[in-house]
């Protein structure tokens, strides 16, 4: 990719500047922290880095062009030029009623879609009136206990006009049924329902507990909605396969893309065990393939789950897959 003359030059210019500029500098004024390394992954910083450090890049195989494998440059060939992403707040508190009001507010300000909280409760498939609830409902995020408090929540959103994440995972299949529920009430084709529901059981297990079920029977679970989606709704994601949570009970940044690529491989896997065509369920799960919820406690952790993690899903899962479309 470079002309190896012009390598040369550039790493003899960086010896004379380590020797004439930056040596000096330090020995004289030293730097922040020795050694000097990144805050995630303790990985060791140089000073300076020139094109000499990346002499061996092949642009096509490992950066290539947007909206074409290895997908390092992003999913669309448009990017941001095309369509901003969804702008949504992640958001669900109390009751329905005050969930309703508060998405109301949000897309009255000029959010572009929703993003719904839910109890933990909720989250771990007890009604409000459980023994086990008692002083959280509502605390975390929306309680939802029936098709009712569905139907109330999304009263007035039209949700053929919206696209709905619901992070919810151990009893997704049952949450996504009520907003399906509510969509037919509203006599929305369900072909035209958008979002994403969680879905994504193996790093409950992993990082937050909030699981229900054995691992075998959630991962049944899983593909069930991965066969009934690629059916009926066949525009809402199945799944948002999550680094942050690892991210965030103790996991290096490394280990963090590790898992999450690790995950998808799982559900990609179970769901061709279970008979399923890739190419029939992957596309309602593009985040098996192209996108992961990464953690931004630090710059640098937002980073690699991305052009990187995008390249490493293609040359680890790919291969294991019999996909036409990949």
């Amino acid at each position: 990719m470079f002309d190896e003359a012009d390598l040369a030059a550039i790493r003899e210019g960086k010896e004379h500047w380590e020797e004439e500029t930056y040596g000096p500098t330090v020995d004289r004024f030293g730097e922040r922290k020795e050694p000097f390394e990144t805050d995630t992954g303790g990985q060791e910083v140089q000073p300076l880095y020139t094109p000499a450090d990346v002499a061996d890049l092949d642009y096509e195989e490992d950066l290539g062009f947007p909206g074409q494998e290895p997908y390092t440059r992003g999913v669309y060939s448009t990017m941001h030029r095309g369509r901003l992403w969804t702008m949504r707040q992640y958001a669900g508190m109390g009751t329905a009623s005050e969930t309703n009001e508060r998405f109301h507010y949000l897309l009255d300000q000029g959010q572009t879609g929703l993003s719904m909280a839910f109890d933990l409760p909720t989250q771990m498939g007890h009604d409000s009136d459980a023994d086990m609830a008692t002083g959280e409902v509502g605390r975390s995020g929306v309680a939802i206990d029936s098709i009712e408090d569905m139907k109330t929540v999304f009263e007035g959103i039209p949700l053929d006009e919206v696209s709905t994440s619901m992070t919810i995972n151990a009893p997704a299949s049952v949450l996504l049924a009520l907003y399906i529920a509510v969509g037919d009430e509203q006599g929305v084709d369900r072909e035209e329902l958008r979002g994403t529901i969680q879905n994504d059981i193996l790093k409950e297990y992993a990082a937050r507990n909030t699981y229900i079920y054995p691992p075998e029977s959630s991962m049944r679970l899983i593909t069930d909605i991965f066969e009934f989606c690629a059916e009926e709704t066949p525009n809402f994601n199945t799944i948002s396969i999550s680094g942050y949570h690892i991210r965030e009970a103790g996991s290096t940044a490394a280990q963090e893309v590790a898992f999450t690529l690790g995950n998808g491989i799982e559900y990609v896997e179970a769901a061709i065990d279970a008979g399923l065509d890739v190419d029939e369920f992957a596309p309602s799960s593009p985040s098996s393939s192209t996108r992961t919820t990464t953690s931004s406690r630090r710059p640098r952790s937002s980073a690699p789950p991305g052009g990187c993690g995008r390249r490493s899903w293609r040359s680890d899962s790919v291969p294991r897959t019999p996909s036409r479309s990949s």
